[in-house]
């Protein structure tokens, strides 16, 4: 890992971020959230989104640099999001990350925002051991990875249609509870009372490791629609708990089969309290140790793209003047 200070940029989706990161030492680390410019709209809007990057992005890095007590000479490096995400708004951090290490010199690097949500873990718990098992999951991926050394990843797993993130909003729109849908969800359920709605089992009757979370979603939406409809905090519940049991039990799946030497879990809905409870309680049974970051750090942030790109710029990865912006890019094919 580069022991020198790096700065991370990351504009993937509606969150503009910039962190500096020395070491594992986080120095600063700065969010601007966009959640009140798309709760109208229960979603992200994409044009919306990159606009308010342009707006935000000069003063959030600036102030990252003054928490850090740095100046940009004093950096060693610029790690910056290029993928996968929103074009329009990754094109913002990209095209900046890419100016500001034309003018002051400084070696960039592009890093894959999925491989930051697993390096999050980094920073609060030091280098993983491998062979690790990584389950990123997230707004918009579901994803479950097989990590043989650091920089190589194998995909065992993978959402075929909603993300977890995505299904949490969705089934929020549905019930009246806004955006974004996870944290209400979350805090509903602590209400209610799961067994009261029955809820499917996604992809009951298959092996393997890849998840669904279609079929929910439209379970509540029948529900919503129902007469009567069920009490919406034990619908938040059922559904909650439902989502949960079906990444539980497909991650334990991977764990018993593979024996990894440690469970990585990263991405905004690992910051929910029943997934961490659940694998918690299954780490410990199968006698693996159970990697998670704080909630802070689950959410989209650029102090997990500041520690991905210290790795990579240690690695001598180096980014040129071509580096683009991808909406979908590979885990090995984040370095530009």
């Amino acid at each position: 890992m580069l022991e020198g200070p790096v700065l991370g940029v990351e504009t993937s989706c509606d969150e503009t971020a910039a962190a500096v990161v020395c070491g594992m030492e986080l120095r600063s680390n700065v969010v601007a959230s966009q959640a009140d410019l798309h709760h109208r709209y229960g979603g992200v809007v994409p044009e919306l989104a990159s606009r308010r990057h342009v707006e935000r992005l000069v003063p959030v890095v600036d102030e990252a640099l003054e928490r850090a007590g740095l100046d940009v000479p004093d950096l060693a490096g610029i790690a910056v999001t290029c993928g996968p995400g929103l074009v329009g708004a990754l094109s913002v951090g990209v095209a900046f990350a890419k100016g500001l290490s034309l003018a002051s010199g400084k070696p960039l690097v592009g890093v894959n925002h999925l491989e930051g949500h697993i390096y999050a873990n980094v920073l609060v718990h030091g280098p993983f051991p491998v062979p690790a098992l990584a389950l990123v999951v997230s707004g918009a991926h579901t994803d479950l990875l097989w990590i043989p050394e650091y920089g190589r990843y194998r995909v065992l797993g993978r959402t075929r249609d909603d993300a977890a993130g995505e299904a949490f909003d969705k089934a929020a729109r549905a019930m009246g509870l806004g955006y974004p849908g996870g944290p209400a969800i979350d805090r509903l359920s602590q209400r209610g009372d799961a067994a009261r709605v029955p809820m499917p089992e996604p992809l009951a009757s298959e092996d393997g490791y890849d998840f669904s979370f279609s079929g929910l979603k439209t379970a509540v939406l029948r529900a919503v629609r129902s007469t009567p409809p069920p009490d919406v905090a034990d619908l938040a519940a059922a559904f909650q708990h439902a989502v949960v049991s079906h990444l539980v039990r497909r991650t334990v799946r991977a764990a018993e089969a593979f024996r990894p030497a440690c469970l990585l879990v990263g991405g905004g809905v690992a910051a929910n309290r029943a997934l961490r409870d659940r694998l918690e309680t299954e780490a410990q049974r199968l006698g693996v140790p159970l990697f998670v970051p704080p909630p802070w750090l689950c959410t989209d942030n650029a102090a997990m793209i500041a520690c991905t790109g210290a790795f990579r710029l240690a690695r001598g990865e180096r980014a040129g003047p071509d580096l683009g912006a991808w909406a979908d890019l590979p885990l090995d094919g984040a370095s530009g």
